[in-house]
């Protein structure tokens, strides 16, 4: 049997733009596990099948991706005549939609492994065909009997030792157009501790479980609010914090950069949970303050890292990426600085108001961020932080508080301001909310966009003059003269005119001249 993985994350309808130099973690799981049973499996981008063919020759077809991607898994699934198709990832939080608006013949909830797995002892690993009785004793799935979509009961979070167990596939990285100066995603733990509910459009009475109660009592909500901020369904699909041996995620690394990549990202919803979950075992980590960051782990997991010798001589990096300003302690931000000095790291404010945060289930409050910002800054951190317009119960006073946390974080040290538009997600708090209109729409969250424009211009106008290091990726589509490269710790899309193509050289380049609010253009000053 031949599987071919189609990773649609953030395709949308049918091209990645903002997120071209990422690579999920998602799909190498899955290939992993297929891997692990004896089935060749192959990965390859959504936007390749859909502005060319779709490959022939595989017996099963495995779609991930999310909500708004559903328009470009329509596409793929619609060229699939080969046999049983499968839809997985964020996008199955809505089951029976993922159904309907996909095409697909399964759809796969929560997390996907253990429910892979069992799939293929059912028989799909034999090319058998799955009847509606054999798939109603796996959990986590949803399918069409004909006169409608039946789902069989949630699969249970998997435990630790259990997700340890899997291991990802390293070879399938190679079927992204981009692998080797692309992000590239290695999973360090899964899930999030923050189990605040939020308070918007619900019923709460106050009980106070879920910010003061045990770790059990905060799992479970009385009147059934999906726990975490209000616009995220992370801890509904799959749960509190579980972290992965530091041997697996070196393994894994390892194997990634043999195989030419060059940027790892260790991918946490909150890398500062990593090893938490162990000083409270067997509870679940629900409590997204305390016990503070496992210190202990984290310089272990880190300074195993270090001294790989492509890390070493900085022809490739590792980063981090989300972290929660409840556990930037002075000793966390000094422990992250030794290691990943220069790193960018981001952290949310998603507003500036206190009282919305309280009212989204945010896990701390903007002057924590705020403070957070500039502990991150001092130990050598490139901050970077995120905020969300069209929240619900954004007000006119809530908007003046955020361009203010916009204006103030920029003063504490960060270097960048990430700003997204509010999406409504199934299992989320917020998921019965509207998403939001484009900025353009509504005057206030205009002015949060424009603010946050504002403050980008000026962070990278002071790049200009600046050495930076990068890896080679493409021509530049817009303008074939240019090569565009990605920094190697992260940052702006960088142009340079270079009339030698190829992906994966790492060059410093020289910051000449601001491009937009995302680009800037450099010339190369030595390679290696």
């Amino acid at each position: 049997m031949k599987a071919l993985i189609v990773d649609a994350l953030a395709s949308g309808k049918g091209e990645r733009k903002a997120t071209r130099d990422a690579i999920g973690a998602g799909p190498r799981a899955l290939a992993g596990v297929l891997e692990s049973r004896g089935i060749e499996a192959s990965i390859i981008e959504a936007e390749t099948i859909i502005s060319g063919e779709l490959p022939t020759g595989f017996d099963l077809l495995l779609v991930s991706g999310m909500t708004g991607d559903i328009p470009s898994i329509r596409k793929v699934v619609s060229r699939w005549k080969e046999g049983l198709s499968l839809v997985g990832g964020p996008v199955t939080s809505d089951p029976e939609q993922a159904l309907r608006k996909t095409g697909c013949d399964i759809a796969v909830v929560g997390e996907g492994e253990e429910t892979l797995s069992e799939l293929l002892e059912a028989g799909l690993s034999r090319g058998e065909l799955l009847t509606p009785d054999s798939l109603r004793t796996i959990r986590g799935l949803a399918f069409d009997i004909g006169n409608g979509i039946e789902l069989t009961p949630l699969r249970r979070v998997m435990p630790r030792k259990t997700l340890d167990t899997f291991k990802s596939s390293t070879s399938t990285v190679k079927g992204y157009n981009l692998y080797r100066s692309a992000r590239v995603y290695v999973e360090v733990l899964r899930g999030c501790s923050n189990y605040h509910r939020a308070l918007l459009g619900g019923d709460c009475k106050s009980c106070g479980l879920c910010r003061e109660g045990s770790m059990a009592e905060r799992y479970d909500c009385p009147i059934g609010t999906p726990p975490g901020c209000g616009y995220c369904s992370v801890p509904s699909l799959y749960g509190p914090p579980k972290s992965r041996s530091r041997g697996s995620i070196k393994a894994e690394i390892l194997a990634l950069l043999d195989e030419g990549v060059s940027r790892i990202v260790l991918s946490a919803p909150g890398f500062l949970d990593y090893g938490r979950d162990l000083l409270v075992e067997p509870e679940p980590l629900t409590d997204p303050r305390r016990p503070e960051p496992n210190y202990d782990e984290i310089e272990s997991l880190l300074s195993s890292l270090v001294d790989i010798p492509r890390f070493r001589d900085e022809t490739a990096a590792f980063m981090i990426e989300n972290i929660k300003a409840s556990l930037v302690t002075e000793r966390a931000a000094s422990l992250l600085g030794r290691y990943l000095k220069g790193t960018p790291v981001s952290i949310g404010f998603e507003t500036g108001s206190a009282t919305h945060s309280i009212q989204m289930g945010r896990p701390s409050t903007p002057m924590e961020t705020l403070k957070a910002v500039g502990r991150l800054k001092r130990a050598g951190l490139k901050p970077y932080v995120y905020f969300i317009h069209g929240l619900p119960g954004q007000t006119d006073e809530t908007v003046d508080e955020t361009v203010k946390a916009i204006e103030a974080s920029m003063k504490e040290g960060a270097e960048r301001v990430i700003l997204y538009r509010f999406q409504s997600l199934p299992m989320s708090a917020f998921g019965e909310y509207p998403s939001a209109p484009p900025n353009v729409s509504d005057p206030g969250s205009r002015r949060i966009h424009e603010a946050a424009a504002r403050a980008n211009r000026g962070a990278k106008e002071s790049m200009v003059g600046k050495t930076i290091r990068v890896v080679s990726a493409e021509r530049y589509d817009r303008d074939k003269r240019y090569l565009v490269a990605y920094p190697l710790k992260h940052g702006p899309v960088v142009l340079i005119e270079s009339p030698e193509s190829g992906e994966g050289k790492v060059l410093d380049v020289e910051v000449t001249e601001i491009a937009s609010e995302r680009i800037v253009r450099g010339k190369p000053v030595a390679m290696f």
